[in-house]
């Protein structure tokens, strides 16, 4: 009897599948060195299961123009995941939503340092618009807003 009862539970332990683990997403950081909001942006990815290595730079405008990013829609920091660029503090969601549709794009952006957004302190006070941006010249599209 007590062996019926192990091949049995050794059977559903092998029937059932096992919960999927959610791989970390890296991603690299570039920010100025005096700005501290980028580093609570980092950390708010790392506890949406990101791993993010941070290169503090003195040069964040011309990096952000080579990846791509309008001069009117720069962010606080430009941050690569995955082949996209990600410049300012775009909510998790809308990053994750960004790596899972991998639309046709360079990166998406919000633009400034906006109130109550990831890393930012105070209340959010009006609706964010996330562009979507590539290197060809054409005009930025609205890709998400929050």
């Amino acid at each position: 009897m007590k062996l019926t009862y192990r091949l049995a539970a050794l059977s559903l332990l092998i029937a059932t599948p096992l919960p999927p683990f959610a791989a970390t997403i890296n991603a690299v950081m570039y920010k100025n060195p005096q700005c501290s909001c980028c580093e609570s942006y980092a950390n708010y990815l790392e506890h949406n299961g990101f791993k993010v290595d941070i290169k503090p730079v003195n040069n964040l405008s011309q990096i952000s123009s080579d990846a791509g990013v309008p001069a009117d829609l720069e962010g606080c920091h430009t941050l690569i995941v995955d082949g996209y660029v990600v410049d300012g503090l775009v909510p998790v969601e809308i990053v994750k939503k960004l790596l899972t549709e991998r639309p046709a794009i360079s990166g998406i952006t919000l633009a400034g340092m906006p109130a109550g957004a990831p890393g930012m302190g105070g209340e959010k006070s009006e609706t964010w618009t996330i562009y979507a941006f590539t290197k060809d010249g054409k005009a930025p599209t609205v890709y998400a807003t929050e």
